[in-house]
């Protein structure tokens, strides 16, 4: 809203600054510092509004030091994320670009699926929460409408460069190949650490119809931000993991967000300029803040959890801005904690059910899942398995980074 306002004001009179809101880093920057202050601000009220209400996190004793402990701490803070992602995109980006809305439709709807969850445990005092068949239901809808709005609207676009051959005599001197640049609907994607790294999702339907591509692209969406929100909402289990965790992962995609949407640097590295993806960098940056604000809150030991109001949309937001900087492919890597955390958890369901089966007796590969527990179990502090996790993600950021250079 506020990019409207001084763009009118510049237009319409000689006030000093006015011209700051047409730069992406100086929005960006704002985000940053408004969805931090809104957090950090905000956040102590919002624990004594949920400690009023009685919210507080059921725990479950599963024999970890120093877990019961955390019994009645507040829960639903990801209420304030959501509020301090929302309010600064609100305020400084461009609300007719077709990825600031997407993103915006995302942090509202899966934060509405996580707060429902949220609210069935604390005020329904029932552990379960929302029914899994409802969640899945609730991460594919918004998986159908990003994919379809991703495959079919036009302002999603990509630059594409052709050789167009000159054989006119007037240009006889010149003689050779013009570059001709032009956007284009497509469904490339990237395909990182690998030379010429650009891959086509119609490719995989080519022995059969390509008209039917946007079938198989929107069923990659949806499993991508199902697969992604669900792994947040696994790493979400110790304080202070999933919140700093997703702000490396925002940073880094900030700066794919910034690098692919100008023709300069795009060129230069030889990426994928993407048009109109620019305004992405102030979602990133407002999502980056909202999250190490958070943490002031949420480090350990806890004063707040998120709960699947925080988690849900924090996964689905970073699974969405992928595929919006066509970088989903990166995700293994980029999202690698997200990752190990949900593939431990499938690797423990599923040989204890094998091993039951077969011996009649259920084992287990880890001490416990997620990956974060097994750790516990073995009785290493959970400030220190964070800082370790942390670690890990900026090492596996900085790998991502190098991409850019390896393609």
């Amino acid at each position: 809203m506020l990019y409207y306002l001084f763009d009118y004001i510049e237009r319409n009179f000689d006030f000093p600054g006015a011209g700051l809101f047409q730069y992406i880093s100086f929005r960006a920057g704002m985000a940053a510092m408004l969805s931090l202050l809104i957090t950090i601000t905000f956040g102590k009220r919002l624990i004594s509004f949920l400690r009023r209400k009685q919210v507080g996190e059921d725990i479950r004793d599963l024999g970890l030091e120093g877990q019961m402990q955390k019994k009645g701490t507040p829960t639903m803070g990801g209420i304030i994320i959501i509020a301090a992602i929302l309010v600064p995109t609100l305020l400084m980006a461009k609300l007719d670009n077709v990825y600031v809305i997407l993103l915006i439709a995302t942090t509202v709807w899966l934060g509405l699926i996580g707060f429902l969850d949220d609210y069935i445990k604390v005020f329904r005092k029932n552990k379960e929460g929302l029914a899994g068949r409802f969640k899945i239901i609730g991460q594919v809808s918004i998986g159908l409408i990003v994919g379809l709005t991703l495959y079919f609207n036009d302002s999603v676009v990509i630059r594409e460069e052709t050789s167009v051959a000159v054989a006119s005599i007037a240009l006889a001197v010149n003689q050779g190949d013009l570059k001709s640049e032009y956007d284009v609907k497509s469904t490339k994607t990237t395909v990182p650490f690998l030379k010429n790294n650009e891959f086509d999702y119609t490719d995989l339907i080519s022995w059969w119809n390509k008209d039917y591509g946007w079938i198989v692209y929107t069923l990659i969406v949806i499993f991508i931000i199902t697969a992604v929100s669900n792994g947040a909402n696994i790493t979400d289990g110790i304080d202070g993991l999933a919140a700093g965790t997703s702000a490396i992962i925002g940073l880094t995609l900030a700066i794919f967000a910034y690098l692919s949407g100008r023709v300069d640097f795009s060129t230069y590295l030889n990426i994928m300029y993407i048009p109109n993806l620019g305004e992405l960098v102030i979602f990133c940056t407002a999502f980056v803040g909202a999250c190490l604000g958070f943490l002031w809150y949420n480090s350990y030991p806890a004063q707040v959890f998120m709960g699947d109001t925080g988690s849900l949309s924090l996964g689905g937001i970073i699974a969405v801005l992928a595929l919006a900087v066509r970088k989903e492919l990166m995700i293994p890597v980029l999202c690698g904690i997200f990752f190990i955390e949900l593939v431990s958890v499938m690797i423990q369901v599923t040989y204890f059910k094998y091993t039951k089966k077969k011996y009649g007796e259920g084992r287990r590969i880890l001490l416990m899942s997620p990956l974060h527990h097994h750790y516990q179990k073995k009785n290493i502090h959970e400030s220190k398995i964070v800082t370790r996790f942390w670690i890990v993600g900026i090492l596996l950021a900085i790998v991502s980074l190098a991409t850019l250079k390896l393609n």
